[in-house]
């Protein structure tokens, strides 16, 4: 019997083990006190799909040896600047958020591109440096929405210069992945087109890692100095896997605001790379391997636990209002868990 646990655990890994029965854990109490069980189910789902695609785009950089992107801000100011300029164009529904998606991906493969080329001056640095790139374009970006000339009633500030901090996407493309298809079974809303949308990229993203190419670039990840030997050309993969991870991000970011509603500018995009890098790793993935299947299973149970341990705690502990600070000590704890991880897998 015992045997078996331990070939189970370490099957599993003992981590993803520990949070899945935690996350059960808060399921049952939470059943206990009687809280909307179906609500909660539904907004795990649509944040799962919500973050999804951000935590896919640890994949190609991990693959190719960068590392954890902690410079996801710079593929979030491309779909940023993507969405902004849409909006700017006057278009509207489906035709609103492809024209992001459009507008975004040649910003997202210029940017990934020069700082591919950065990440290969910097080798055994990658992920200080990215950490820090991404802190500098968050603030320079801060600047530029005051300076870049937007002209959207909906965008600008009524008085004075630059953009709002937050633009409401009613009237562009808010939720337009969420109402597709969407369908309600036993009171849980399942939002189809935003659960397609994310498991379309994770196929796209595996068929690419079977590729040629993508096989070239998992061997420069695994061995850089096989792969050298072996005639391939690791430095450029590792740009491959760079811009990649920036055009997933620029992606992601255009999926996440449609499910919130809104974009947000300035310091919004600071800390996101953290959750979605936390999200990978308690999913089963190190600094050196990544699969889709770590990105599903991170995804949910990060956003899962977030989900369900703050009504829980709110409902426990009533005394003020502590939900804004329950919230950082639970997303911190799972990223301050999840990094301790880093280099180790299981």
């Amino acid at each position: 019997m015992s045997e078996a646990v331990k070939r189970f655990s370490n099957k599993v890994g003992l981590p993803r083990i520990i949070i899945s029965s935690f996350f059960i854990f808060l399921f049952i109490v939470a059943l206990i006190l009687k809280l909307p069980i179906a609500s909660l189910i539904s907004d795990s789902i649509r944040r799962f799909g919500m973050y999804g695609i951000l935590v896919l785009a640890m994949v190609p950089a991990i693959q190719s040896g960068i590392g954890p992107n902690f410079a996801l801000p710079l593929g979030i100011i491309c779909g940023l600047l993507g969405g902004l300029m849409s909006i700017e164009f006057g278009l509207s529904g489906w035709g609103s958020f492809f024209g992001a998606l459009t507008i975004s991906l040649p910003f997202a493969i210029l940017v990934g591109w020069i700082y591919g080329i950065l990440l290969n001056k910097i080798k055994g640095s990658e992920m200080l440096v990215a950490t820090y790139t991404g802190f500098s374009i968050v603030s320079f970006m801060s600047i530029m929405w005051i300076l870049l000339p937007f002209n959207h009633e909906e965008m600008v500030w009524p008085i004075g210069n630059g953009l709002r901090v937050t633009i409401a996407l009613d009237s562009t493309f808010g939720q337009i992945l969420n109402h597709f298809w969407e369908f309600p079974i036993f009171g849980v809303k399942i939002p189809t087109g935003l659960l397609l949308f994310f498991f379309i990229c994770c196929f796209i993203v595996w068929l690419f890692s079977r590729s040629k190419l993508g096989t070239a670039m998992k061997a420069a990840g695994d061995s850089p100095k096989f792969a050298t030997a072996s005639g391939i050309d690791v430095d450029q993969c590792r740009i491959v896997g760079t811009v990649l991870s920036t055009v997933l991000g620029a992606v992601g970011i255009l999926v996440y605001a449609q499910s919130y509603g809104f974009i947000q500018l300035y310091q919004a995009p600071l800390m996101m790379a953290f959750p979605a890098v936390a999200s990978i790793l308690i999913g089963g993935a190190s600094a050196s391997r990544a699969k889709i299947s770590h990105v599903i299973l991170g995804a949910f149970l990060f956003q899962g636990l977030l989900t369900v341990a703050l009504p829980v705690a709110n409902e426990i502990v009533r005394e003020g209002n502590l939900s804004e600070v329950l919230r950082m000590i639970v997303q911190n704890g799972i990223i301050l868990y999840a990094l301790t991880k880093v280099g180790g897998g299981d």
